[in-house]
């Protein structure tokens, strides 16, 4: 089963959370283009750990995948106006351009549900929250796949 024919190559994705805390900036962010880049950063200096870099051309039937996830999600009908800004703990960025749609959500590194439960916009973070979930499992099996490498060490 192929979507190419229903979604143009005019997408693309990339997703950020990180912070500064006792070992500098610590950040997650990969970003997936229409055409099938993929590019992965994991920035964590605990144990002194490096940054792993990686970045591959995902086949088109992959790259549809990725569109499917954000489209089953509704994420392009939520709004962040009312979402918990970014502070000391934290930030998370995603952005999608999805034809002739662009969103950029920016909010705080969420925890828990528990904690999106009692937010002003629990639907909106919600959604949001599980299509982040969704998002970090395929990337991280697609690193994982690709490259032999653990990308959250352990």
């Amino acid at each position: 089963f192929s979507t190419s024919d229903k979604m143009t190559d005019n997408f693309y994705i990339r997703y950020y959370v990180g912070h500064r805390g006792m070992y500098g900036h610590e950040f997650l962010e990969f970003e997936i283009t229409g055409d099938g880049r993929f590019r992965y950063a994991n920035n964590s200096k605990y144990k002194n750990d490096e940054t792993i870099l990686r970045e591959v051309t995902l086949s088109p039937i992959v790259v549809d995948t990725v569109k499917k996830i954000v489209l089953d999600s509704e994420i392009l009908k939520e709004d962040d106006k009312d979402w918990p800004l970014p502070d000391k703990v934290g930030k998370q960025e995603l952005e999608i351009i999805f034809d002739d749609q662009h969103i950029c959500f920016n909010c705080t590194k969420l925890g828990s549900i528990i904690e999106i439960q009692s937010s002003r916009d629990p639907e909106g973070l919600t959604v949001f929250y599980y299509l982040v979930q969704d998002l970090k499992c395929f990337v991280l099996s697609l690193i994982s796949a690709h490259f032999k490498v653990q990308p959250i060490q352990k």
